[in-house]
């Protein structure tokens, strides 16, 4: 007996739950390096693991309920959790960017010695290259499914990486200048102090698609592809179509139309 094929809705959810998994797997990892080198660099990405973790239980429940059929409560649907998952994950992705640059000032004015670096880069190269795999292939589910929460996901897994493969550059440039002799260290905070700054561009602009959805923002797109199915389908007395509107919550889409026929 064949298997029931999974709808997106399921999959979804399932590939949420592996981030959910991901995320606290290399929370630990990243603290276990910053335990290892006391990096501040290394510490602002174990700090932002945190917001993934929070973040990827908040869509996994965003997700888990916006597969929900229709009700007589919720005669749309519970697509629209989705962009409120989608804008909570932006905050906090703006929160772990001011943490960042909160812990990087401070460094700086309180300068410490780092220690075993090459084990730490290790350790943060790994998880760089895991979030990645796990980021891009959650953007391109999400964008397949239509599903905000799961594509919002992908894109901080891979800004997490962004921010991985800066420190990763930074804290080698502080160990190269360790062989050769030079103290370069300040190189660790100023490195989390830049990528604190780009962390916070990129939730502001998560939160203002989250936003731009919860308002029912305009999508050009969606009704380019609204309007031309209904000029393939339409018929010879269909006289005029009018009063279009179209949104999409979760994945479900939503038209209100107007159409004059003839006699």
């Amino acid at each position: 007996m064949a298997d029931t094929p999974r709808s997106p809705a399921q999959e979804n959810f399932d590939y949420q739950k592996i981030i959910a998994v991901v995320g606290v797997t290399l929370m630990a990892l990243k603290f276990f390096a910053y335990y290892l080198t006391s990096s501040v660099a290394i510490l602002t990405d174990a700090l932002e693991s945190i917001v993934n973790v929070v973040a990827g239980a908040i869509g996994l429940y965003a997700l888990y309920l916006s597969a929900q059929p229709a009700d007589r409560t919720h005669p749309y649907g519970h697509g629209k959790v989705e962009l409120i998952s989608s804008s909570v994950e932006g905050t906090l992705i703006g929160v772990a960017g001011v943490l960042i640059i909160y812990e990087s000032v401070d460094r700086l004015m309180n300068p410490t010695g780092i220690r075993s670096l090459d084990f730490g880069l290790l350790i943060v190269a790994f998880a760089a290259l895991v979030n990645f795999l796990v980021g891009y292939r959650a953007i391109r589910k999400g964008r397949k499914n239509h599903s905000l929460a799961l594509e919002a996901s992908g894109k901080h897994l891979c800004t997490d990486t962004m921010s991985s493969v800066g420190i990763l550059i930074g804290l080698s440039a502080v160990m190269v200048g360790g062989w050769l002799g030079y103290d370069v260290q300040w190189l660790d905070p100023v490195m989390a102090l830049l990528f604190g700054f780009f962390i916070i561009i990129t939730g502001a602009r998560v939160l203002w698609k989250s936003m731009n959805g919860i308002m029912d923002h305009s999508d050009e797109q969606l009704l380019r592809e609204v309007l031309r199915s209904l000029n393939h389908c339409r018929t010879d007395d269909v006289i005029d179509i009018h009063h279009l509107r179209a949104v999409r919550y979760g994945m479900g889409l939503h038209l209100d139309i107007h159409m004059c026929r003839g006699t």
